[in-house]
């Protein structure tokens, strides 16, 4: 019994400091974007000087903006959500809904604007979705959003500007 118990106490430890590791590592979406090659890509100091400090993190670090912070979680005009990184169309307002989680959110992305990887990060698995121009993080995919799709793009306002539709 002292056996078995020293067992599962070991493999259950060493699960755990793994587990943490990976949290420390911090979130996949940045080994991605360094491994990838993007259509637009600039060195880190250029994002730096490009980005306002809130994007930076966001777009380059995977950092998430605090829930209920952005203006874009309230916008209901007509319009298109561009990557503020790169200014790709990645969401077109006729799919944004009220998620009730504090983040702009949509059931489903333009054609051939984001890239989702497994992101690992602080102790769970989640899809992250990036823009397939620059690679920026824009903030996660759920499979709890309304139909068609079933799909919650979730994504940090910080990431994405808006342009409105022409009247």
């Amino acid at each position: 019994m002292k056996t078995t118990r020293r067992l599962f106490l070991a493999v259950g430890g060493g699960g755990l400091l793994a587990g943490m590791l990976g949290a420390l590592a911090g979130p996949g979406g940045q080994a991605r974007a360094a491994q990838e090659t993007y259509a637009v890509m600039h060195s880190d100091a250029e994002w730096r000087t490009l980005l306002t400090p809130a994007q930076y993190a966001v777009l380059r670090q995977a950092d998430t903006e605090r829930p209920y912070s952005s203006p874009l979680d309230h916008e209901h005009r007509d319009g298109t959500y561009a990557c503020a990184g790169c200014a790709q169309p990645l969401f077109s307002s006729q799919t944004k809904f009220d998620s009730g989680t504090g983040w702009p959110s949509f059931w489903q992305p333009l054609p051939h604007a984001v890239g989702t990887t497994r992101d690992r990060s602080f102790g769970m698995v989640r899809t992250a979705v990036h823009c397939s121009r620059c690679g920026g993080h824009l903030g996660h995919v759920f499979d709890d959003g309304p139909r068609p799709t079933g799909l919650r793009y979730c994504m940090n306002g910080v990431a994405l500007a808006f342009s409105p539709a022409a009247s």
